[in-house]
C-alpha cells in the first residue's frame, strides 16, 4: 500500500510539474490533487526536491526502458529512425507540455544542483541510445554523429513546445536520414 501512495505522489507531481513547472507547483497542490496526506509525502520524500528527483528518475527509467526495447526489437538503422517516429507520436499527444528534463535544467540552472545533474545525466544517456545504434552499424565517428542526431531530436522537441505540435519530428527524421546516408548507412 505504501508504494502505491508513493507512485500516486510521483504520478500526480509529474503531471503538475509538466503543466505548471517545478517551482510554481507547491507541495500543498500535489497533496490536494493526489489525495495523499502530508505525513505520507514526507515519509517517502524528505523534500520537494527529492520528489522532483523521483519524478525525473521515473520518467528516465520509463524512457530509457522503451529505447532499450526498441534497440532489442529492431535493426539498428530502423530503431534509430523509429526514435523520431516515437517523438512525433509524443509531441502530438493532447497533453504534450515539452520535455521534463529541459524544464528541470532551466528551472534549476545551477549545473551542480542535483536536479540539474539528473536532467543532464538523462540527456547523456539518451545520446547513448544513438551512439549504441551507430556503433552497431559500425559508423565511423559514431560519437559525433550521435550528437548531431540528438541535436535534431532536441531541436524538434523544443520547436514543438514553442510552436505547438506539428511535423517537427518528421522534419528532424528526414534530416537524420540525410546524415545517415552521408555516413554510408
Amino acid at each position: 500500500m505504501a508504494s502505491s501512495k508513493r507512485e500516486q505522489l510521483i504520478s500526480t507531481a509529474q503531471g503538475l510539474f509538466a503543466r505548471e513547472g517545478y517551482h510554481a507547483t507547491g507541495v500543498d497542490r500535489i497533496l490536494a490533487e493526489s489525495g495523499v496526506a502530508k505525513m505520507t509525502l514526507y515519509k517517502h520524500f524528505r523534500s520537494k526536491d527529492e520528489l522532483i528527483l523521483a519524478v525525473l528518475e521515473e520518467r528516465e527509467r520509463e524512457t530509457l526502458g522503451n529505447l532499450a526495447q526498441l534497440r532489442a526489437a529492431k535493426p539498428p538503422r530502423e530503431a534509430l529512425l523509429l526514435t523520431f517516429d516515437g517523438l512525433h507520436a509524443w509531441i502530438n499527444q493532447h497533453d504534450f507540455c515539452g520535455c521534463s528534463f529541459i524544464h528541470a535544467a532551466a528551472e534549476f540552472h545551477d549545473r551542480e544542483h542535483p536536479i540539474h545533474r539528473q536532467a543532464a545525466g538523462f540527456k547523456a544517456a539518451f545520446g547513448g541510445h544513438f551512439r549504441e545504434l551507430l556503433e552497431a552499424l559500425q559508423v565511423r565517428q559514431a560519437e559525433q554523429l550521435a550528437g548531431q542526431l540528438q541535436f535534431l531530436l532536441e531541436g524538434a522537441l523544443s520547436m514543438a513546445h514553442v510552436q505547438g505540435p506539428g511535423d517537427q519530428a518528421r522534419q528532424a527524421k528526414a534530416a537524420a536520414e540525410i546524415l545517415l546516408g552521408a555516413a554510408g548507412v
